[in-house]
């Protein structure tokens, strides 16, 4: 699945425009590496946003098409 989109379909970000423009910016980083919007993303992967002067990072444990805004959490795991 694309970058900007998992960021979307997980909640990690609230729209699909602005989890590309992000990437657009250098602000997400997939295993430690600048991340194009079209990158692809799979389980085990470790992505980091850079939100202002603070970072998180979390740790992609699947990545379903669709998912119910109560489930969105499951789909990765917080690292810091």
């Amino acid at each position: 699945m694309r970058v900007d989109k998992y960021l979307k379909v997980s909640r990690l970000i609230k729209r699909r425009s602005v989890a590309h423009d992000a990437c657009e910016d250098a602000r997400i980083f997939v295993n430690g590496k600048e991340a194009k919007p079209g990158k692809d993303v799979k389980p085990g992967d470790e992505i980091t946003i850079a939100f202002g002067k603070s970072e998180m990072k979390v740790r992609v444990l699947s990545t379903p098409d669709h998912v119910g805004k109560d489930d969105a959490a499951s789909l990765y795991e917080v690292l810091s």
